[in-house]
């Protein structure tokens, strides 16, 4: 997507898309933190950074505003939306990208204020999905996302709100531009939700026969850039992509593994969670879903090198708890995989990760990439299956 691209001045965008990245944007990075903020401001603006860089966004510059709680009216405030202006002037940039889900008012009021494009980071996550995307169903699920988002961001301003529509597909001659926009997007929900119900019930269809004759079903969970897909690799003699990249993988692949002693298990690699998952994203997940849901064990992989290593084990744990399984429902077993050991070298991430396994049990501590320690870890698999196999048989799953 090369060459400069054309805004859509706001007053014109009654179909939403300004909210929109499409890459190569040049873009200032802003946020919002408390005095004591709950995650550690470099490693959140280190995360927003390299969402940006996902979605092929230029990176120009990184802000952070401390106030007890976000403006009312512009999120970040209007001086510091006045500090914007004149620095994305002096910088070139076109877009503002606000590490926070921000309501359609305070995007408008940024908007006019900044005289930028505003992304929140919802926004950003959802079309990180939707260019990564490489199935038809994902691609389907993140679409019926996005136009869920954006339904309540449509907006117009004088001539959008006022022009009376006509012709064939409205509801007569008083009918907006921006209503029929709307109209026309809810349609589209409606049709993707039944293309999306259609492909839920042919693999229903298949994971059920699957489960009557197959081998036990293992899938690996984790914070995004954890290494679940080195991992995978690693378990099933795969070569499926690894990029250095938040949301690498987006589809759930699904291979054999042969265990020690002569066993299989069917391995899963899932999309990784990130905190603050975007509500409407969950339906994208459904694939993921399931097979957590069917599961025999859990692999929750964790990037041990990480500083917030402690707070991506939470969100995973939250992410599956309320997310994923249904209240009351049984829970399978977990093994932690504190992966990336070999980037463990300084006194403090020793520490850290010495903290970790105290929260992280049962773990098995490995490096994927250099495979220390997964003849082991392959070993406790082994082990942890059969007993799962066993209990199966006894409940006659």
């Amino acid at each position: 997507m090369g060459g400069k691209r054309t805004l859509i001045p706001a007053i014109e965008d009654y179909l939403g898309r300004r909210a929109r990245v499409y890459g190569q944007e040049r873009a200032i990075l802003a946020d919002v933190l408390s005095p004591q903020p709950e995650v550690d401001p470099d490693e959140r603006m280190a995360e927003l950074a390299a969402l940006a860089r996902t979605a092929r966004v230029v990176v120009m510059a990184q802000l952070v505003q401390r106030r007890a709680r976000p403006d009312p009216a512009t999120f970040l405030g209007w001086g510091k939306a006045g500090e914007i202006r004149d620095l994305a002037a002096e910088l070139g940039a076109d877009t503002l990208i606000v590490g926070a889900a921000i309501s359609p008012a305070q995007a408008r009021n940024l908007e006019e204020a900044t005289r930028l494009k505003v992304v929140d980071r919802s926004q950003l996550i959802l079309d990180i999905f939707a260019q990564r995307a490489g199935t038809k169903e994902a691609a389907l699920a993140v679409e019926l996302a996005q136009l869920e988002y954006l339904l309540p961001r449509l907006r117009g301003w004088g001539q959008a709100l006022t022009d009376p529509g006509g012709g064939i597909g409205t509801r007569g001659p008083g009918e907006t531009r921006l209503e029929q926009g709307r109209r026309a997007v809810r349609r589209r929900i409606q049709v993707i939700r039944g293309e999306l119900a259609r492909a839920h019930q042919a693999r229903d269809i298949r994971r059920r026969r699957r489960r009557k004759v197959g081998p036990p079903e293992m899938v690996i969970v984790g914070y995004t850039n954890s290494g679940k897909s080195t991992l995978f690799n690693q378990l099933t003699q795969s070569d499926v992509l690894v990029e250095d990249k938040l949301f690498a993988t987006l589809d759930t692949r699904v291979r054999r593994a042969p265990l020690p002693g002569g066993g299989v298990v069917v391995v899963t690699d899932t999309v990784g969670f990130i905190r603050d998952l975007p509500h409407q994203l969950v339906p994208a997940f459904q694939a993921t879903l399931e097979s957590v849901r069917d599961a025999d064990l859990l692999l929750l992989v964790l990037d041990a090198s990480s500083p917030s290593a402690p707070d991506h084990l939470r969100v995973v744990r939250r992410v599956v708890a309320e997310e994923i399984l249904r209240p009351g429902e049984p829970h399978p077993p977990i093994l932690h995989v504190l992966n990336k050991i070999d980037l463990v070298k300084s006194e403090a991430q020793q520490a850290r990760l010495a903290a970790l396994q105290l929260e992280a049990i049962p773990h098995i501590c490995i490096s994927a990439k250099t495979g220390d320690n997964v003849p082991a870890l392959k070993r406790a698999l082994a082990a942890l299956l059969a007993g799962q196999a066993v209990a199966r048989a006894h409940l006659g799953r």
